[in-house]
């Protein structure tokens, strides 16, 4: 990237944070008296990123951001498709066409996601890519969404043994149920260069992904029980409800966390709503 790219991207990156309304993502109203919009904290927090790195981008220092950080931002800065293109060509990367797996989320399911404030809730791609996810559900899996490997949930169940956040017994039924699913997802998309590296590092890296890649099962994911294990609350049962998004065809869907009213899990569920928003809390005062 040139020095003219630099500015241009770093203005764009100012001038969209600056006409979002806190409220409109989550955050509690404050006063503001020389500043418009949200902050560059907010901002970094939202992207996963940290302040400093998001404020060398608004300030036209360091490196080209990688393609995952921009369309973190993209997401944090509540983007439509054509912004979302933008951006993109302002950091120097190709646009995907309409039509073909998308990691950028609509608008319209990030307002939804930062309105769900009794429940966890994310939106994940059919390749099991975390692409956001609400403040009860960093609560619910320890952190903000994370780029790459690291947060995508197929390539952490089968590869991760040591931090597999739920109960050990559910886990071959689990990998079976995502196997399935991603089989059903390179039907869709055969020649999807991303479903098809997934599927081939999954191969190399776990016995488990090929003994169930082998069985050739097909079930798209439409609901599961899930009990995670968390460190401040202990167990916690989840009904978890996989809403698909009509503006992606499908390849993003909104799942949504719930308890059965009257369980010990309910109570453990307000209890991660309280850590929720005490984390966002938090994150404002820094």
């Amino acid at each position: 990237m040139n020095r003219s790219d630099l500015a241009a991207l770093a203005d764009f990156l100012r001038r969209s944070r600056q006409r979002i309304d806190p409220s409109s993502v989550g955050l509690s109203p404050r006063a503001r008296v020389r500043t418009p919009g949200l902050r560059r904290e907010d901002v970094a927090q939202m992207a996963g990123i940290s302040v400093d790195y998001y404020a060398r981008l608004e300030q036209q220092r360091g490196a080209r951001p990688s393609e995952q950080v921009i369309g973190a931002l993209a997401r944090a800065l509540r983007l439509t498709d054509d912004e979302c293109d933008y951006l993109y060509r302002l950091a120097g990367y190709p646009t995907r066409a309409r039509g073909t797996a998308s990691r950028h989320v609509p608008p319209g399911l990030l307002l939804i996601l930062d309105r769900l404030v009794d429940a966890p809730a994310q939106v994940i791609s059919d390749t099991g890519q975390v692409l956001a996810r609400n403040a009860v559900a960093e609560a619910l899996f320890g952190g903000p969404v994370l780029p790459g490997r690291a947060g995508n949930a197929i390539w952490l169940l089968f590869t991760e043994t040591q931090s597999r956040p739920v109960l050990k017994e559910q886990l071959p039924r689990l990998m079976a149920n995502h196997v399935a699913d991603l089989r059903a997802v390179h039907a869709r998309r055969p020649d999807d260069a991303e479903v098809n590296a997934l599927i081939s590092d999954l191969l190399q890296a776990s016995a488990a992904f090929r003994e169930l890649w082998d069985r050739h099962d097909v079930a798209v994911i439409r609901s599961l029980t899930k009990t995670f294990v968390h460190p401040h609350v202990g167990p916690i049962t989840l009904e978890c409800e996989v809403l698909l998004s009509a503006s992606s065809s499908g390849e993003q869907s909104l799942v949504l966390y719930t308890a059965r009213p009257g369980t010990e899990s309910a109570g453990k569920l307000e209890l991660l709503c309280v850590l929720g928003r005490e984390t966002f809390a938090e994150g404002e005062v820094r």
